[in-house]
């Protein structure tokens, strides 16, 4: 009789919590406006600050870091990285501008007005994808984690993120919008919408066709960008190699 009491508790107990567990919700894309961006631009980051679009791009011997004007995707300033650095995701954060690298092991730090540098820090990890939440830096590593660190890269806190309850592996660009965390998986064109307390992904956006065929050659490369325009609430996202830089709206499916 106790056992068989024990089997129903445990029933109940697993319904419960899968009656509490939120659903995940499911998006797709609407484009409002296409701008132009750097065909030569190997997005790895790409945020606002101030208003003002910021990306900082990869690759052995091309990578930098670049103020954009949106209308043209010209750069309006930019730093250049030694041909022995691959540039990985960048943000800006109490007048602070961070820069990964991908497998160098070192993360850089300028002055966010000027884009002076100020110092070097050693990186125990690979670089991915960099945001903030306003507190302090978020990062990926192409793994299911995100690392919540200090201005000194310093890590707070280790987040892995689940969805239906199984880890999301290949988190590459972030973005922070809304008391969320926006990740592409890379190679994939899926971005999650992840809850930065449980690591649950609560939304995922499906970005596939956002780049039509007709503009992609041999060079275009996958889906790798986020940002959000704080000032009036757009989203934009574009990828590695694209021509085109693209505000969009979610759709519900």
């Amino acid at each position: 009789m106790a056992f068989r009491r024990y089997i129903i508790l445990f029933v109940l107990s697993a319904l419960m919590c899968c009656s509490c567990a939120a659903k995940v919700r499911h998006y797709r894309l609407e484009v409002v406006k296409e701008y132009p961006h750097d065909v030569t631009s190997y997005t790895q980051g790409l945020f606002f600050d101030g208003g003002q679009m910021y990306e900082s791009t990869g690759q052995y011997g091309l990578s930098t870091f670049r103020k954009v004007e949106l209308s043209t995707g010209r750069p309006l300033a930019r730093i250049d990285f030694s041909r022995k650095y691959f540039a990985e995701g960048s943000v800006m954060l109490d007048g602070k501008l961070y820069v990964l690298t991908w497998m160098n092991k070192v993360a850089f730090v300028y002055d966010a007005e000027t884009l002076e540098y100020q110092s070097t820090y050693s990186y125990p990890r690979e670089g991915w994808g960099l945001t903030t939440d306003g507190r302090g830096l978020i990062a990926s590593d192409g793994s299911a984690t995100l690392y919540f660190m200090s201005g000194d890269f310093a890590v707070k806190k280790r987040l892995t993120v689940r969805m239906d309850g199984r880890p999301v592996r290949y988190l590459n660009e972030l973005e922070y919008i809304d008391g969320k965390i926006w990740a592409n998986v890379y190679t994939t064109d899926l971005i999650v919408i992840i809850d930065p307390e449980t690591g649950n992904v609560e939304a995922t956006v499906d970005a596939s066709g956002l780049l039509p065929d007709k503009l992609r050659t041999a060079q275009t490369d996958v889906l790798n960008g986020i940002a959000y325009n704080k000032a009036d609430g757009r989203i934009y996202l574009t990828g590695k190699n694209w021509p085109r830089l693209y505000e969009v709206r979610l759709k519900e499916k």
